[in-house]
């Protein structure tokens, strides 16, 4: 008896593999200008029109804390929808669509769910590797989503 299977998009911050329910994701867009708009939250880049839609941007190494690197030919915002709001989120790289059944994944560890990294879903045990799938709702707090 087989489990259900999701269907996540890899991608690259730091030195993470990451990933996102793909139903949770609108499109992936090569990184491009954006605005900076003053006094934002540091781990907001600024916003950027998409087909006229002007669209905030968050930086997912500034929001997670980790060292900030220049964006290249791989840079990738990833378009989402949270609440009501589309919000674009800048990784160092997109991967792959990966199609994952419910067997290979586990609760993320209480150790790993501080209060600030209750956006992780669920820790996927791949081949040779692990991947941290997010919680697209909780990876910016409810202030932080009102502020944008």
């Amino acid at each position: 008896m087989s489990g259900a299977v999701k269907q996540l998009v890899s991608f690259i911050v730091d030195d993470l593999l990451l990933g996102l329910e793909i139903l949770n994701i609108q499109e992936i867009i090569r990184f491009t200008d954006i605005t900076t708009i003053p006094n934002a939250p540091s781990f907001v880049e600024g916003v950027v029109n998409l087909r006229g839609k002007v669209i905030p941007v968050v930086d997912l190494r500034k929001k997670f804390n980790m060292p900030v690197k220049e964006h290249d030919n791989s840079t990738r915002i990833i378009i989402s929808e949270i609440t009501d709001t589309t919000v674009g989120f800048i990784v160092d790289s997109v991967n792959e669509v990966m199609y994952i059944k419910d067997e290979s994944m586990e609760k993320a560890p209480k150790i790993a769910l501080s209060i600030d990294s209750e956006f992780i879903m669920n820790i996927v045990k791949l081949k040779d590797k692990l991947l941290i799938m997010l919680d697209v709702k909780k990876i910016l707090s409810k202030s932080e989503q009102e502020s944008l």
